[in-house]
């Protein structure tokens, strides 16, 4: 590869590690925190939702002032914007200062992915950009994955939750530094004015989406469902984006160039690549509640889970590097649809064939292998085919919005069964007892029910340790074989929704492949025709 292009990939795939690393960096100190700035686990699951939040809003307007301003400029900004933020979290006098701190930190982080992606597919030959996509998409994924056992490690090591933040300021400066140094591009720029009240009206809604899912509890799905937290917030993110449409829609054709092609949405294998997008990201967030499945089903320490942990990564590295390099030879819809399958029959080894630590492994390296290969080159290369140079930016950004969205709202589904699938503990505990023959007053079955339940799954380790204590050996097996069905219930419920997730991705890469070739069939005849 040439220097001038293997510089400018070595730095973006440093950026985008740094950045997709963060959010889950910071899940190993969640507690560390709370308790520095003196505040409930609701108001700190905000550190989460806020960068999540940020990265949203970040994503399509990184895209669109990629493609005015240059992807040199942007990327060195954004760089800039997230050690900037990294420092001021690390500095943070209070809990709401912290916040705001990460709001800018995520600004700075999602636009980086964007960036990257689209200087491959213009700068890149057509037979490279899949293995240059693929390698980007791999660390994204190994960073979504590895994050929290990166962050317990800093955590252990420095005693600090200040580190966490502390140690990507020398490595965004040496990313500003080499960027300027070694990124050089002759883009050409889109010149239409920025079209700003769009940005302002589609972060109005994207959030309002967003934080509607926010107040989803994963227990009582349901009732959630009817408050207006939820559907309030819900419509009008719905409204809001409908008039986005129809803002951008009377854009075309003016000095104002809209923020998203209302054209390209018009095109059927865009949308359908979209939903993929949408598909990809869910599936990427069902694999960040694995590491608690090794620990609350298999049984295995929060110490040595991380190290289990690894084939799962490794394999998503090399599904990201093996589907970059299957697009350059094969194309992407072939590629999702090994993809989807792959992940479809890992995902499904779980709820049917998991019991042991070596069946696991096998089960996670054909997850780690299909997701992987969904990140990066193949969604890419599809949702910019239609998009031209000048719009190859906002294309990505799309995508990658949708991605982000789901990530942002398939968390509270997943931890939804797991919640719920408490519920069953008092009856499963009844059913194991009459298994044996074992008689226990109502009262003392109802303590132990409820005393169990409080656990919700949150901290399946301590109450597994806390009723190993029971001194009477047969009511003491039974408590234990309930609570470890009742795990594997909830996470049944998980890893079947994923399966489902697989399923569609496949099923939505063989439509959008139909329609392809029906749009370039249909291109190819105008073209003939005139």
């Amino acid at each position: 590869m040439q220097k001038q292009m293997k510089w400018p990939l070595i730095l973006f795939a440093i950026g985008v590690f740094m950045a997709a690393l963060d959010n889950g960096i910071i899940t190993s100190s969640l507690t560390t925190l709370n308790a520095s700035f003196g505040v409930s686990p609701t108001w700190g699951a905000w550190t989460i939702t806020l960068y999540t939040l940020g990265l949203a809003v970040s994503v399509p307007i990184a895209g669109k002032l990629s493609d005015r301003y240059g992807r040199k400029k942007l990327f060195l900004i954004e760089v800039a914007l997230f050690g900037i933020g990294s420092l001021l979290v690390a500095m943070s006098p209070s809990f709401t200062f912290f916040l705001v701190a990460r709001v800018i930190q995520a600004l700075g982080g999602g636009g980086i992915f964007i960036i990257a992606s689209s200087y491959v597919l213009s700068k890149f030959p057509a037979e490279r950009q899949g293995t240059a996509l693929g390698l980007l998409g791999g660390m994204n994924g190994v960073a979504a994955i590895l994050g929290p056992n990166i962050g317990a490690f800093i955590l252990d090591i420095t005693g600090n939750w200040h580190w966490l933040f502390l140690i990507n300021v020398p490595i965004a400066i040496l990313l500003f530094i080499a960027g300027i140094r070694f990124i050089h591009e002759e883009q050409e720029l889109n010149r239409a004015a920025v079209d700003w009240s769009g940005i302002a009206v589609l972060t109005l809604g994207v959030l309002s989406l967003m934080y509607s899912f926010s107040n989803l509890d994963g227990v009582d799905m349901l009732q959630s469902l009817g408050s207006p937290m939820f559907y309030g917030f819900f419509l009008a993110g719905v409204v809001i984006l409908v008039l986005f449409y129809f803002l951008e829609k009377r854009l075309e054709g003016s000095q104002r160039e809209p923020v998203v092609s209302t054209q390209l949405l018009g095109i059927a294998s865009f949308r359908w690549t979209l939903l993929i997008a949408f598909f990809s990201g869910a599936i990427l967030a069902s694999v960040i509640f694995i590491p608690g499945f090794v620990e609350q089903y298999l049984g295995v320490s929060s110490t040595a889970s991380g190290y289990w942990f690894t084939p799962l990564a490794l394999a998503s590295g090399i599904g990201a590097g093996g589907g970059g390099y299957l697009v350059d030879r094969k194309g992407p819809i072939w590629t999702l649809s090994v993809a989807g399958l792959l992940s479809a029959i890992g995902f499904l080894l779980f709820p049917l064939w998991v019991e042991h630590i070596w069946q696991f492994v096998i089960a996670s390296v054909l997850v780690g292998i299909g997701f992987g290969m969904m990140l990066g080159a193949p969604v890419n290369v599809l949702v910019t085919e239609q998009a031209g140079e000048n719009n190859k930016g906002i294309a990505v950004a799309t995508s990658s919005l949708f991605r982000q969205m789901a990530m942002a709202i398939a968390p509270t589904i997943f931890a939804g069964f797991l919640a719920r699938s408490f519920s069953n503990l008092g009856s499963n505990i009844q059913a194991g007892l009459d298994d044996q023959g074992i008689q226990v007053p109502p009262e003392v079955l109802q303590q132990y029910a409820s005393g169990a339940g409080g656990a919700s799954g949150s901290d399946v380790a301590s109450l597994t340790e806390g009723l190993s204590q029971i001194p009477d050996p047969g009511i003491r097996d039974v408590l234990l074989q309930a609570v470890h069905q009742t795990t594997g219930q909830g996470y049944n419920g998980l890893f079947w929704s994923a399966v489902i997730f697989s399923v569609l991705t496949l099923a939505a890469a063989l439509i959008t492949g139909r329609l392809r070739t029906r749009e370039k069939n249909k291109r190819v005849d105008t073209v003939s025709t005139n």
